[in-house]
């Protein structure tokens, strides 16, 4: 039996009637799909015009088509039995842009996924998809996307381009021809004739996005693409999608990895236990969080965390690898950082160094997290 691999096609509609999002059992067959719906909501923070401002080597396009955005959710919710997995969520994915679904294993990333692309029904909230209502249209939306849910799997002993001939054969219209561009475009064509058993998992995840580029997509959504790669595989496919985003197509990615979102990402929405907390460009939300982060490496950084938290003077503390992370109110001055060394040596609390640093995705998520964490969802 064969396994499947879970990509959309480009004119699967006119092939297989209501199947729309076609899980290819590589010649044998389409898992069919559900759908269903209910309400809720969350206010979009710093969307602005829903473009993405910020340092030129983060991804910015813009897409010809009509509507300004790729992905847009209205109080989605999804729940499995007492359980939210995707809990009133508003989301904005603006087109021709990277775009990060950011939070950690569990919070609700691929459930959500799958309820954007009919894997699973909605109890309740509206989406569209390209600018066209889902599930209402769903067919004429899904014609237009490519997605990859889980982790792609193939034939082990077939090539990469038999297993994409068999692709194409089941989605038909011109996928056969878009085979070769495909592989040459994810860096795949001179390793298309060796078995796919050969493949290390970040060739496997290429060769994934070759399958959904078949369809030639306006729109893809990639679930934990970076998972399982190591540093060469993680840096060829941000290479890959900084570079479909630059031609003006639309990668929306789900991931719990930080630092690779922020690299490849010029925006991210940030979800917690199935609710989006935040989203926006990332420069925006970092700035609307602080004005800079204080690592303070000290001798005690958890009872210097109680005291920087107890006096009220940062807007947020974590502790990390490298000591303590303040986390400073926008405006502030270099005095707040004498002040924190002061009261830290005041306590009796070694203090081997405080560093001032630009604040980060990940100081920034840190402190966004760690604040519901004490006082639950806002």
């Amino acid at each position: 039996m064969t396994t499947p691999m879970p990509c959309i096609a480009d004119d699967i509609g006119m092939q297989i009637g209501l199947i729309l999002v076609v899980i290819v059992a590589l010649g044998f067959g389409v898992t069919g799909l559900r759908r269903r719906r209910r309400s809720g909501r969350v206010v979009p923070e710093g969307l602005g015009e829903l473009g993405l401002p910020g340092p030129s080597a983060r991804p910015r396009a813009t897409m010809a088509c009509g509507g300004q955005l790729a992905v847009e959710t209205h109080a989605l919710t999804k729940r499995f039995g007492p359980n939210v997995a995707v809990d009133d969520v508003d989301l904005l994915v603006p087109r021709g842009s990277a775009f990060g679904y950011l939070g950690p294993n569990g919070a609700g990333k691929t459930t959500l996924i799958r309820t954007l692309l009919g894997l699973t029904r909605a109890d309740g909230g509206t989406m569209a998809l390209l600018g066209v209502p889902v599930p209402r249209e769903r067919r004429r939306a899904l014609a237009r996307v490519g997605a990859i849910v889980d982790e792609p799997r193939f034939h082990p002993h077939l090539t990469g381009r038999q297993n994409l001939r068999l692709l194409a054969a089941a989605r038909g219209g011109e996928a056969r021809t878009r085979i070769e561009s495909s592989l040459t475009r994810v860096g795949l064509a001179d390793r298309a004739d060796d078995k796919v058993a050969s493949y290390s998992m970040g060739m496997r995840q290429r060769l994934g996005v070759a399958g959904c580029l078949l369809g030639d997509p306006e729109l893809l959504i990639l679930d934990e693409p970076m998972n399982g790669l190591d540093p060469a595989g993680m840096h060829e496919m941000r290479g890959m999608i900084t570079g479909l985003a630059a031609e003006g197509r639309t990668v929306m990615l789900s991931s719990h990895l930080l630092d690779e979102v922020e690299r490849t990402c010029g925006a991210v929405a940030i979800v917690d236990r199935g609710r989006v907390i935040r989203q926006g460009p990332i420069d925006e939300l970092i700035r609307s969080a602080a004005a800079a982060v204080v690592q303070v490496d000290c001798g005690d950084p958890a009872a210097a965390q109680r005291l920087v938290d107890a006096a009220g003077i940062a807007a947020a503390t974590a502790l990390t690898e490298a000591g303590l992370a303040v986390t400073l109110l926008r405006g502030a001055t270099r005095d707040v950082v004498a002040d924190i060394n002061k009261r830290l040596v005041a306590a009796g609390i070694s203090v081997y160094g405080l560093r001032e640093a630009h604040a980060s995705l990940e100081d920034w998520f840190l402190s966004v997290t760690s604040q519901l964490g004490e006082r639950g969802h806002p």
